[in-house]
């Protein structure tokens, strides 16, 4: 004969096993969803031009354009695991998270910034004179690295990113 206490514990074992079941499923799921969101923008990248971003204005100091010139013409490789290329974009320990990004927060708010010193600054306007138009949004692929490299996708072959007072194009190779 089964006694209720035997049942019970049975009962107990198999509903934490579906719980545990449950998460590794969901993190699995989440796993996937965030390797094929990333997926899109992995390959080789070329850095085909450089302009000075317009958060430069007004900053007191001179963009510089050694660190510009050495970067026009070199590739990144986004990997799923890294991103390989020049020492100022490389990282091992990437952990992309793509969203859609508005013009405010394109460069990590720099164009919210402009708008907060000046009202008459509109965000959306300063994106587009940069390359960003016809949309509200853009794909960011954030990369979780130390060195605060985000890329914003203009479209699924142009990238941009900012570094040190410059804005750079990538084209997708």
């Amino acid at each position: 004969m089964i006694h209720i206490a035997h049942l019970r514990r049975l009962a107990d074992r198999f509903s934490r096993l579906f719980r545990a079941a449950l998460a590794i499923a969901a993190f699995g799921a989440l796993a996937l969803q965030t390797c094929a969101a990333g997926e899109a923008y992995l390959g080789t990248w070329k850095i085909t031009s450089a302009m000075v971003a317009p958060w430069w204005e007004g900053s007191g100091h001179k963009p510089y354009a050694a660190e510009m010139k050495s970067l026009v013409g070199k590739t990144v490789t986004i990997a799923a695991n890294a991103i390989r290329g020049p020492r100022e974009l490389a990282c091992t320990g990437v952990r992309y998270v793509v969203k859609d990004y508005p013009a405010a927060m394109l460069f990590q708010g720099a164009f919210d910034e402009i708008h907060r010193r000046n009202p008459s600054a509109d965000p959306v306007k300063i994106a587009a004179t940069v390359g960003f138009g016809g949309s509200t949004t853009w794909k960011t692929l954030e990369t979780g690295c130390a060195v605060e490299i985000d890329y914003h996708f203009i479209d699924r072959n142009t990238a941009a990113f900012g570094l040190n007072d410059y804005i750079y194009i990538l084209k997708r190779q």
